[in-house]
């Protein structure tokens, strides 16, 4: 199996922990895995990449544009900025609500993510458009937002992962006490993924 997945969001949304599990979810499949996240400079708020190549055809961590079967976007704005990463015929999952930068604060620009999905829709053949914040509403936390954008991903069939893995892996990344939240979380984005005709 040959998979270039790319994830992108800003801190403090899970992107890295998301990143981790579909690495150690192929790795359980016995794939080669590299992995490498790419961290702004705020902590919270700032822009998160994590590249993560599956197969023994990947010889570096970071995926060349063009070349990403997957892309997951934690925000609208992100997905956007890492267009250029996804293949003719790859796939974007993103979550429609947008995280409003500290300038929005500052300067009313009226940023609500809505050009950036219909951009989206123009570029890519294969969008998946997620209500993050529905999905977390229904799965009982906010915080379970990239555990269940994962789910979104398997579902498609397009992953490569098989789901027995990474609930496994979930398992493993994931406090006991917040096992069952995640898990439900995970299988609400799976059935939105199953959901999708991928062309």
């Amino acid at each position: 199996m040959d998979k270039n997945i790319l994830l992108c969001g800003v801190g403090g949304q899970g992107t890295v922990l998301a990143s981790k599990l579909i690495a150690a979810s192929a790795m359980r499949g016995g794939e080669t895995v590299h992995s490498a996240e790419t961290i702004g400079m705020a902590q919270r708020g700032g822009s998160v990449t994590s590249h993560v190549r599956i197969g023994d055809h990947a010889f570096s961590p970071l995926i060349p544009h063009g070349s990403a079967d997957l892309i997951i976007a934690f925000e609208p704005a992100e997905a956007v900025r890492n267009l250029q990463y996804l293949k003719k015929d790859g796939i974007v999952i993103v979550n429609s609500n947008p995280v409003k930068p500290v300038t929005e604060s500052l300067h009313d620009t009226g940023y609500d993510g809505t050009k950036m999905i219909s951009y989206l829709k123009k570029k890519c053949e294969n969008v998946i458009i997620v209500d993050g914040g529905e999905l977390c509403r229904k799965a009982g936390s906010p915080k379970v937002l990239n555990v269940a954008l994962l789910g979104t991903a398997v579902g498609t069939g397009k992953t490569g992962l098989s789901r027995e893995n990474v609930l496994e892996e979930i398992k493993h990344g994931v406090k006991e006490k917040f096992l069952e939240l995640n898990n439900n979380a995970f299988t609400i984005g799976e059935q939105i993924g199953a959901s999708y005709e991928i062309k």
